[in-house]
């Protein structure tokens, strides 16, 4: 597909000018005369590369450039003026132009402009996608950039786009309706409801009511005809939690339901049809639930389609000090409150902690910290227990550098700032602060990172580099 030019130019002579220098180049060249123009062809289609003059009949070029930079219209814009000057360059690349040329200019200086300007989109471009692909700390509501979780945004990235049953698994407190509303958010149902039902918090009589609907009169207190979940959930998706606390019997008839898109309200006659998508999920071994006799063996072959696992918190110790960043962060703007960092020593018990709850655990703890105590700094008392009853030495707040003792003299690789005679390359002085940092959390590098403020991805990158 040839790449769309936008040239905005309201010198009819000169737009023939550079048109033709760009014709022996495999463009679609469109051209404008005038501002508004150039915004509806931005607006109905946004070229790759828009060539703009700044001084057009209607409105100013600049106040262009500054709406493609405000709304991040995907397109690289150059700059065309015969009034150059630093102050012009200077606003045009604060509002994201690529590049800026003076008129009168040549062929070969267009060609090579508009090029770079191309290879530049889609290297960003292939950043970004990158970026979204393979290193992502937070994903539709999960906050995590471990390897354990890239492994699940990439299960529901391919699988969101099916209509096939996620069957989600994980202790309590993983994410598991935070993951189905992922499913659901990254799916073509997106635009239509998502409707949850706690299988395991709705009493067994009410629940069939609460999936299938009831008719007026079916039974005491049926006043009236209500929908149920699977009538809400038309075009959208069911989430089904905790579905190992489902009745057997309850269990008979969802496994019709799937296997026909058709239902029968409570004290009904009617058949209903309806287009759900099934994601569920539980917090047990759903395969030893079917060998003890509580779970429907052929209901658990048509739901476990595309079964995804949720990690415990305590194998996503990378995640651990993100989490709390953006917790404290958060709770403290709801609670009008000025924290804003953990000092080491409360850093060093929230990652010794195991999390048995899991993320919902470690958001109690950070709502309890903010809203019982103020301050700028949460400190290792304001930690409630058990969190705060880890056994580890206090951390010094001494930086992390390598040391020399009188027996031990300086060499290169250990000398300071002090010794004019040598210099320390600032890669070394940084790699051994890092091991350093590592050996004294007994070779924990998320630890390390939490207590060096740095990402333990930063940490995992540049020990792949050290030993490359």
């Amino acid at each position: 597909m040839k790449k769309r030019i936008l040239l905005v130019e309201d010198s009819p002579s000169l737009a023939s000018v550079y048109e033709s220098y760009l014709e022996q180049e495999d463009f679609l060249i469109i051209t404008v005369g005038t501002g508004k123009e150039a915004l509806i062809q931005i607006s109905r289609e946004p070229p790759e590369v828009i060539l703009l003059d700044l001084k057009l009949p209607d409105m100013d070029g600049m106040d262009i450039l500054k709406k493609i930079h405000q709304e991040q219209i995907p397109s690289n814009v150059i700059i065309i003026t015969a009034h150059g000057s630093i102050d012009i360059a200077v606003n045009a690349m604060q509002f994201g132009s690529f590049d800026f040329l003076v008129k009168p200019f040549d062929a070969k200086r267009l060609k090579i402009t508009v090029n770079n300007a191309l290879k530049n989109l889609a290297l960003t471009q292939e950043v970004a996608t990158m970026r979204e692909s393979f290193d992502r700390n937070h994903y539709e509501g999960f906050i995590g950039e471990s390897l354990a979780m890239q492994g699940v945004y990439r299960i529901i990235d391919s699988a969101a786009m099916s209509n096939a049953t996620i069957f989600i698994t994980g202790e309590s407190g993983t994410g598991k309706e935070v993951c189905a509303n992922a499913v659901h958010n990254r799916s073509p149902r997106k635009s239509n409801a998502f409707i949850a039902l706690n299988c395991g918090a709705i009493p067994k009589d009410l629940m069939e009511s609460e999936i299938f609907g009831h008719v007026k009169g079916a039974f005491t207190g049926a006043q009236s005809n209500r929908d149920g979940a699977a009538t809400q959930a038309h075009k959208g998706t069911l989430f089904l939690d905790e579905i190992c606390e489902m009745d057997l019997d309850l269990q008979t008839k969802l496994l019709r339901f799937i296997q026909t898109g058709t239902f029968q309200p409570v004290g009904g006659s009617q058949l209903e049809t309806v287009d759900v998508r099934f994601v569920c999920a539980t917090n047990k071994d759903p395969w030893k639930e079917v060998q003890e006799g509580r779970f429907r063996e052929d209901l658990y072959y048509r739901l476990h389609v595309i079964p995804i696992q949720l990690p415990p918190l305590r194998d996503r110790e990378t995640d651990v000090k993100l989490l709390i960043d953006r917790l404290l962060a958060q709770y403290s703007e709801e609670e009008n409150k000025s924290f804003t960092q953990f000092s080491p020593d409360a850093i060093r018990a929230m990652m010794d902690h195991n999390w048995p709850g899991n993320v919902r655990e470690l958001q109690n703890v950070i709502r309890n910290i903010v809203v019982l105590n103020t301050g700028s700094e949460v400190t290792l008392e304001m930690i409630p227990p058990p969190v705060n009853m880890g056994t580890f030495a206090p951390v010094t707040t001494k930086p992390i550098a390598p040391e020399t003792t009188s027996a031990q003299p300086a060499t290169s690789e250990s000398a300071t700032v002090d010794d004019s005679s040598t210099i320390t390359p600032l890669w070394k002085v940084e790699k051994d602060a890092i091991e350093r940092a590592i050996d004294m959390c007994d070779g924990n590098i998320p630890k390390a990172a939490a207590l060096l403020d740095v990402s333990a991805s930063t940490i995992y990158r540049k020990k792949e580099r050290w030993e490359s």
